[in-house]
């Protein structure tokens, strides 16, 4: 029998913005999802991994996670971190009038994880949000903050060189980019195998086609457009690389059960 995800929440049903300390004591979690908000970790100590849906990632100190509310993640965290967890709900962005906000909200949750080139202004930014209860105070911070970590981002590399690990860097490319394709040979290109070769591996490790995969990303980056953007459903298919919105809207229900239009409304 399948296991259920795992559903948490560490914000209270009114609030609609809490910054608090990482918590000292996280080691190892369980998978698990929080399906009400967007969550942003800033994390300055620590090592070990953490995993986002399927693709782990190492903790490279300094680092910013972004875990969006559809999405499963978990630790396993082998030295005491310390940092920041940043958490956000649509509310509060949809209470803000500042359109740049929203753009910059919206380039950041494309990513899941960044290495920073300096950290001094981001902790500042941080701790000051810990203790700020004024909106209009706060929504700065916020945009001050966001702006911040985009200019010291240092986007993970992708390693295309180690065969062993094409796997990897599948995943890592098809994490970065904001120009999918439902196209398994553009990615075997890219990655310097066959599509044969790219199905193998996947089906290898991951009991998935390299379809499958490239499909699991295409409807994430939808999601995330239809949840942290204003964009309409042709303009996300257009995105997406779908010349017709109709096959779109068939893609994404044949893969999540419900209808572009339907997921955002819920």
């Amino acid at each position: 029998m399948k296991k259920s995800i795992i559903i948490k929440s560490k914000i209270e049903a009114m609030e609609q913005l809490k910054v608090s300390p990482f918590r000292k004591e996280i080691r190892k979690t369980e998978p698990h999802k929080h399906n009400s908000y967007f969550e942003i970790i800033y994390l300055q100590a620590g090592s070990g991994t953490h995993t986002i849906d399927h693709t782990e990632f190492p903790i490279a100190l300094p680092t910013i996670f972004f875990v969006r509310k559809e999405q499963v993640h978990h630790w396993d965290i082998t030295d005491v971190p310390e940092g920041y967890v940043l958490l956000l709900k649509k509310g509060f962005i949809e209470k803000s009038l500042d359109s740049e906000l929203k753009i910059l909200l919206s380039k950041l949750s494309r990513f899941n994880c960044i290495h920073l080139r300096e950290t001094n202004s981001i902790d500042i930014l941080f701790g000051l949000l810990t203790s700020e209860k004024d909106f209009i105070v706060t929504e700065g911070i916020l945009k001050a903050l966001l702006a911040k970590i985009l200019i010291v981002a240092k986007p993970l590399p992708i390693d295309k060189n180690k065969t062993h690990d094409v796997l990897t860097s599948f995943r890592e490319l098809l994490n970065q980019t904001s120009d999918l394709y439902n196209n398994v040979a553009h990615y075997a290109e890219m990655l310097h195998t066959t599509p044969q070769n790219l199905n193998a591996i996947c089906r290898k490790t991951l009991n998935q086609s390299s379809a499958e995969v490239i499909a699991e990303h295409i409807i994430n980056e939808a999601k995330r457009q239809l949840i942290y953007t204003e964009s309409s459903v042709s303009e996300i298919a257009y995105s997406l690389n779908f010349n017709d919105t109709s096959h779109f809207v068939k893609y994404f229900k044949r893969n999540t059960g419900v209808t572009p239009q339907i997921f955002r409304n819920t």
